[in-house]
């Protein structure tokens, strides 16, 4: 006999299990089905350990430069095993507080690879699933009225750089470094890398990045990714762009050598340890999607704007369909997916209106259009920037580089993008998501009282900036 559901979610990470906990309040029998720990890649691999690791090395490059704030602390060591120790206790006890989710809402997990089977014996349609359960037991089935699939990405590699887990890592396997190695190359400046070569660099790590775009960030606004590639060799980092890696050239010992060619001129890089970086690949394979009609389109499951997939009854969210591969993404997609299969009118996801942040030392965070999107979206567009210098608050915080930049519609006054590089900016981001949210113009945002002293008066000035208004500047 098949157990019952009225949903069940293939994958615990955050998407899987916050739709789960959201079908739960709607009333609905739910199941989850991971193989691996419920939180999945942002809870073990990925936003929270890494973010525990960048606080440390946030507090270490404080500590060492304390006698800025009149603080002597001379002597000051790093303690990685610590650090690790510490990573570790802030992931066990967010996955406790998971676990109680789970029996608050009443949800069933099973832990096992589950597959999606074709129309059989328990269901005229594809949806059934069958669980190989991690403790060897007997595979359970598992019949719902509907399934969501939320398995996630894992990193991508690169041919001829094979991941040894030691020498060759990718973000996965750098998470549970005991050692810190005195020199690293990381191939790729996207987020995941630049933040790690900014943790890497303040823990004293020698680190160069190889982007192959000609700018590192290029996802990012062009003044953002400038600011960042200044700050961060100010750091000490190298960063090489418009550069392209020849794995080909890999000769492995003590030291790596490897040649990377930048506009026709040959570099040789050596490192202790390489990390790869360059994005990563949704998990399709193997949770038995060709038991179904659902269509996988550019190595991602092809999804409406509800996220159901060519079977009706099954939907996917996060990582697995593409898109914007973000926790809170996810999670949204996953109460959207949850409340419309129960008859729900939710809204449709604009990816415009999501922020979305880099905890790198800066931090960046943006939301909206890009100025480059902007003007190729046929815009006419009037910005606004303000530097950090010219907030006190900033000054206090001895953290005073970086600015907010506003982009907006000269035609509407709408703000189409606020873009940020500089501190706690991925907390100060919340005002401009709401601010598009609203549709709000830099006059409203503007006519916003911000309080004195904060790093907020950024936002409100950079608002007044747009038509030339501001006060400080």
């Amino acid at each position: 006999m098949a157990n019952e559901y009225d949903l069940v979610v293939l994958g615990g990470g955050t998407g899987g299990y916050v739709a789960a906990i959201r079908a739960s309040q709607l009333g609905k029998k739910v199941a989850i089905v991971e193989k691996g720990a419920l939180g999945g890649t942002c809870l073990h691999r990925g936003c929270i350990p890494s973010k525990a690791l960048l606080k440390s090395a946030e507090v270490f490059s404080q500590t060492k430069n304390s006698m800025e704030y009149g603080v002597a602390s001379e002597g000051v060591k790093l303690d990685f095993g610590k650090v690790q120790e510490r990573k570790q206790s802030v992931v066990n006890k967010l996955y406790n507080g998971v676990q109680s989710l789970m029996k608050k809402g009443k949800i069933d997990v099973y832990e096992g690879h589950g597959r999606i089977l074709g129309p059989s014996i328990f269901s005229p349609s594809a949806g059934t699933i069958s669980v190989e359960m991690t403790s060897g037991e007997e595979n359970v089935m598992l019949l719902p009225k509907n399934v969501l699939v939320a398995t996630g990405s894992a990193p991508r590699t690169l041919p001829g750089l094979e991941v040894d887990g030691e020498q060759i890592m990718t973000s996965d396997e750098a998470l549970e470094m005991k050692e810190l190695p005195a020199s690293i190359i990381i191939v790729g400046g996207g987020v995941i890398g630049i933040e790690w070569a900014s943790m890497l660099a303040d823990f004293e790590v020698d680190v160069t990045v190889v982007e192959f775009a000609d700018r590192i960030l290029p996802q990012e606004d062009k003044d953002v990714s400038k600011e960042m590639e200044r700050l961060l060799k100010q750091k000490g980092i190298t960063i090489h762009t418009g550069t392209k890696l020849q794995p080909e050239t890999l000769n492995t010992g003590d030291t790596l050598t490897v040649s990377a060619v930048k506009k026709e001129e040959e570099l040789e890089l050596q490192a202790e340890k390489v990390l790869v970086s360059v994005g990563r690949n949704a998990n399709v394979k193997d949770i038995g999607l060709e038991n179904t009609d659902i269509e996988i389109k550019n190595d991602v499951i092809d999804t409406n704007d509800m996220y159901q997939t060519k079977e009706s009854h099954i939907y996917a969210i996060g990582d697995v369909i593409g898109g914007l591969q973000l926790a809170h993404v996810a999670s949204h997609e996953g109460m959207t997916a949850v409340e419309h299969m129960n008859d729900g009118t939710p809204d449709p996801v604009d990816d415009k209106l999501i922020p979305s942040c880099i905890y790198s030392s800066p931090e960046s965070a943006r939301v909206g259009w890009t100025e480059e999107e902007a003007v190729e979206a046929g815009f006419d567009i009037k910005t606004g920037k303000f530097p950090f210098q010219g907030v006190g608050k900033a000054l206090v915080e001895g953290e005073s580089d970086g600015f907010v930049k506003i982009i907006a519609d000269k035609n509407t006054n709408d703000i189409l993008g606020v873009h940020m590089i500089g501190p706690d900016v991925t907390n100060l981001i919340s005002e401009a998501g709401l601010a598009k949210v609203l549709d709000a113009t830099p006059w409203e945002v503007a006519s916003s009282i911000h309080p004195h002293p904060t790093l907020s008066e950024a936002m409100g000035e950079a608002a007044m900036a747009v038509d030339g208004k501001q006060i400080h500047g």
